[in-house]
């Protein structure tokens, strides 16, 4: 067991759950299609988490290894269908789920023929991915990543709000944090993970309101 990995991955989970509980009750208020993928890509992220404090406690199996590898490709879908869903143009939005699920057919079938093997190196995911896979993921995950940030960058510039830059920030460090396990300190990968959930925190989460109503609360 390794107590750093398991501490930022319990910390991360709580913290993941939390903003997904936060994104579904907006959902059921608003019913929009972009809260209905994000708060999908939250609930996805708070899974893959779940994975990684399992991972962290010295558990591993090759199936928990395959879901979470999967599960990391389609947060980054997940993510990129709800900020497309925003430009309002329904074939482009379908045309891109279509094209995002023949990219998932072909990552579970990298992934279910391929042997990934023990890729945790104290506690955490580190290692290289066989070549499939690695191909796999980036036909899945690459296209979601140019589009999250292009699109990101065209609300922002509409809006100029501080608070979809926050959101901005923390869904593009969100979707690449599954690819970090690259980087020379492995535990750079959960680091990213906590950044980016305190950024969604700071943009999806209205602080100041919860303030001012506890204010009028106590008063």
């Amino acid at each position: 067991m390794y107590i750093e990995a398991e501490i930022s991955t319990i910390i991360i989970l709580i913290l993941s759950v939390g903003l997904s509980l936060i994104m579904s009750i907006n959902l059921i208020r608003k019913r929009t299609g972009n809260l209905f993928y994000w708060s999908a890509g939250l609930w996805v992220f708070s899974i893959s988490v779940a994975i990684e404090v399992v991972f962290a406690f010295g558990i591993f199996s090759d199936l928990l290894m395959g879901l979470y590898l999967f599960l990391v490709a389609i947060l980054v879908e997940f993510l990129a269908i709800g900020s497309v869903t925003l430009l309002g143009k329904k074939r482009l939005s379908d045309a891109y789920i279509i094209f995002n699920i023949a990219a998932d057919i072909f990552l579970i079938v990298s992934l279910g023929t391929t042997n990934v093997g023990d890729i945790i190196t104290q506690g955490v995911v580190f290692g290289p991915l066989p070549i499939l896979v690695t191909i796999a993921s980036s036909i899945a995950t690459f296209p979601a990543a140019i589009l999250l940030v292009l699109i990101s960058a065209i609300s922002y510039r509409k809006t100029r709000n501080n608070k979809l830059l926050s959101i901005i920030a923390g869904v593009i460090v969100v979707s690449i944090a599954g690819t970090l396990y690259i980087v020379a300190f492995p535990a750079f990968l959960y680091y990213a993970e906590l950044a980016g959930i305190a950024l969604l925190w700071l943009g999806f989460v209205d602080f100041k309101a919860i303030s001012k109503s506890n204010v009028v609360s106590h008063n």
